[in-house]
């Protein structure tokens, strides 16, 4: 973007003598970015849900399983290294935000794709369970696998994640990413969901070891691929003030949590959406074995489902148009919940649980979708707020909740199957059943209760609101006056 010179009355609360303030304009907010860009921007998602997608619905059978490792002892690993991995995250975005030599490619397309293909071969070894290991080995294989897979995942996802807030402040450009990363991370679902399973029995036939191993080969070179697109494809266009900048830590970490009120209130939200949905996706294969009877049905299951958020995803920008971005999630939600709940209490049948799981889902990948231009934006407002900008290590923040709520996710899942007495590989008892359609169900539909109610009451950074910050910072002002004059 070019940068000119206009003279406009500052916005502070505290213009001298009320005197017209000339400001230099470091972007223009009503100039949109090239349509290919936002577009390559959405194959990063793409790749991320290849990697990503795979340990949050697969991982969790493979160990049970294809390994022997008890769901409880399951439940564990992935409660402790998503609480590791959370912790993570400040490390990573503080890492990032004090790179101080930045390049041509920018501060953060270098950083996520050398991350990427890091994370596509751990993604491979998480799915890998050496021959000849005890027991005791293999939880520890487990455990130190998926804890360096989380370290590389923050190192490739918060630069990514804050590669948005710099390719664009334009409100429209910003709701067409999120669309474009949603539809990229659906998509990446619907294909792990339908094509993940057949391809492990074509591979590995009665082999789950083997045929988990060379799926996941596939899958993460496509991944990293995706990637490279998204790094070729995109360039980071908003011009910042990097010389207010200072040395961040972990105290700068808890600082922007709170804050920064839009930031916290979406840090309390997805802590419910990204364990329902997650939830719901390590359930599926369970259910549609056990309680359908028929583990051929989840790829279908799933073909229908993600499918359907696709095309709902599409629906985003004209949503957010008309209803603006809170309105839009909030009642997303709500019609979520319903459905879910309505697939609890209606009896086991194939025909009314797809019909309702969809609308489930499409309910909630609609709202999971506006978020990453909600973040933008809080990225945007704490810039405003305190005058300078921290752009991976409020993305960090962000990220700490869904590391929990991932967390949250396995805890359910595997805490489910352990406590209603789940058996490997073997037909399950009234009970286990019950748990398994409870976490399927009921579990998600309490979630998007929850997060309508907070999106509801606690965010207030609206669209009106947002585009008087964004002016502001198009002019080089924050709340107090301009940028770099604190």
């Amino acid at each position: 973007m070019k940068s000119t010179s206009v003279t406009t009355t500052s916005t502070g609360p505290n213009p001298p003598d009320g005197a017209a303030v000339k400001d230099e304009m470091m972007n223009d907010s009503s100039k949109r970015i090239p349509t290919r860009q936002q577009i390559a921007y959405g194959f990063g998602d793409f790749g991320n849900g290849f990697m990503f997608d795979l340990g949050q619905s697969y991982l969790t059978k493979f160990w049970i399983d294809g390994v022997g490792i008890g769901s409880g002892v399951v439940a564990g690993i992935f409660a402790f290294t998503k609480i590791f991995d959370a912790f993570m995250d400040p490390i990573a975005g503080s890492v990032i935000d004090n790179r101080k030599k930045i390049g041509k490619q920018g501060k953060f397309r270098p950083v996520m794709m050398i991350s990427a293909i890091i994370l596509a071969i751990m993604t491979v070894i998480t799915f890998t369970m050496p021959d000849g290991l005890s027991m005791t080995q293999k939880i520890i294989y487990a455990y130190a696998t998926y804890m360096i897979w989380g370290l590389v995942y923050s190192f490739t996802n918060d630069p990514y994640g804050s590669l948005a807030s710099v390719m664009s402040r334009n409100s429209q450009d910003r709701s067409f990413m999120a669309t474009c990363r949603q539809v990229g991370s659906v998509g990446a679902q619907f294909i792990a969901g339908v094509a993940f399973i057949p391809l492990t029995v074509m591979i590995g036939g009665s082999d789950q070891r083997l045929g988990y191993f060379w799926a996941s080969v596939v899958f993460a070179v496509i991944g990293a691929l995706m990637f490279l697109v998204c790094f070729l494809g995109t360039k980071e266009n908003v011009k910042v003030n990097r010389k207010t900048h200072e040395k961040e830590g972990f105290k700068d970490y808890i600082r922007v949590i709170f804050h920064n009120g839009p930031l916290g209130a979406l840090i309390l939200m997805t802590l419910f959406t990204i364990s329902a949905m997650n939830t719901n996706n390590q359930m599926m294969v369970f259910y549609a074995e056990y309680n359908l009877g028929n583990i051929g049905l989840q790829p279908i299951i799933n073909a229908i489902m993600m499918g359907c958020s696709i095309v709902g995803v599409f629906m985003i920008p004209t949503l957010t148009k008309h209803f603006g971005q809170k309105r839009t999630a909030m009642w997303s939600f709500f019609i979520g919940a319903i459905a879910n709940i309505l697939n609890f209490l209606i009896p086991d049948n194939v025909v009314t649980f797809i019909a309702l799981v969809t609308i489930g889902y499409t309910a909630l990948a609609i709202p999971n979708g506006i978020t990453w231009a909600m973040v933008s934006n809080a990225i945007d407002y704490g810039e405003w707020h305190s005058g300078i900008r921290k752009e991976a290590i409020t993305y960090a923040a962000f990220n700490f909740s869904r590391k929990i709520a991932q967390s949250l996710a396995a805890l359910v899942s595997a805490g489910v199957l352990a406590v209603t007495g789940y058996v490997a590989n073997a037909k399950q008892s009234p009970e286990a059943l019950r748990g398994i359609k409870a976490a399927m169900t009921l579990y998600p539909g309490v979630c998007l209760i929850l997060a309508a109610i907070i999106i509801g009451l606690l965010y207030k950074l609206n669209d009106e609101n947002f585009a008087k910050i964004a002016d502001d910072l198009d002019h080089g002002r924050w709340e107090k006056g301009k940028i770099g004059e604190r």
